[in-house]
């Protein structure tokens, strides 16, 4: 092969490469609801992620909904103690990466267990604000229940603006008061992605790069889904770093239904993330 076609092929595969990480919204407005407050502690570090990867795209104020610990019916795998220290754990996740990375002070992050109420009725607002041109994305990063009784609540003629981004059936089904099936009869677009577990939750080693970066936003993100793999109530986080739902995130920030990455990577946040570190270092 000569040093022309070599060349040619490393250009091609560079401009692939960034163009994977090409920041290219859909229109619209992007709510969360997570767990955390289930047995399985992975949306710590999937908090971190989404919110670190909202802000390094510059799509911050487009969040208009975020809620944890959605997981209504307590599970007898998980103490009364424990659980109360993931509320805490979750809220943590949410307050902390907000404040270190900035630019969500319009957001109130909920914990829907212990805010019930008020998160159902955060949700609804933003499902009602919803139209063509301003449609709402739900990322489901936990059971249903939250997003269920908000769309039960809401006005009827807004829900064919609503689409909703999973990954897993294991959330999909694990509702106690909404199945996945419940919440399509609601007319509302699903927009299912692979299960993104497969490149998101890897080798804690390859989260190495956080851990050893100067800078403490990425140093409190990598803490985050430490504190997961150091979780005593669960064995199958031990030895990885997982954030996986804030694979849902990257899609929606890299396109969504317009060719964003179904199946993003470390690498990609990463990528995101340092690029957006290193201008704002700039900017000093």
């Amino acid at each position: 092969m000569n040093k022309s076609i070599i060349t040619f092929i490393s250009i091609l595969f560079s401009v692939l490469f960034a163009t994977s990480q090409t920041i290219n919204p859909p229109s619209g407005r992007i709510a969360i609801v997570a767990d955390g407050n289930s047995p399985d502690p992975d949306d710590l570090g999937g908090t971190a992620v989404s919110l670190a990867l909202l802000r390094a795209a510059g799509l911050e104020n487009r969040l208009v909904h975020y809620s944890h610990s959605c997981d209504l019916v307590v599970l007898h795998r998980i103490s009364e103690a424990a659980e109360k220290e993931r509320h805490a754990m979750m809220q943590t996740a949410c307050d902390g990466t907000a404040r270190r990375w900035g630019g969500f002070e319009h957001i109130t992050f909920l914990d829907a267990k212990w805010q019930l109420d008020q998160t159902i009725k955060d949700l609804v607002k933003a499902i009602n604000a919803s139209t063509q041109i301003d449609p709402l994305w739900i990322v489901e990063a936990g059971e249903p229940d939250i997003i269920g009784f908000a769309l039960k609540a809401s006005e009827k003629e807004k829900l064919k603006f609503v689409k909703v981004i999973t990954h897993h059936p294991a959330n999909d089904n694990a509702g106690d008061f909404y199945k996945w099936q419940d919440i399509l009869d609601f007319g509302i677009e699903e927009v299912r992605i692979p299960d993104q577990n497969t490149y998101l939750k890897v080798k804690e080693s390859e989260w190495d790069w956080a851990k050893n970066h100067t800078d403490h936003r990425m140093q409190f993100v990598w803490l985050m889904g430490k504190m997961a793999e150091v979780d005593d109530v669960v064995k199958f986080q031990k030895g990885y770093w997982d954030c996986s739902d804030a694979g849902m995130v990257l899609y929606w920030i890299t396109g969504a239904t317009n060719g964003g990455l179904k199946e993003g990577t470390v690498s990609d946040v990463k990528t995101i993330l340092l690029r957006y570190l290193d201008d704002s270092s700039n900017k000093k």
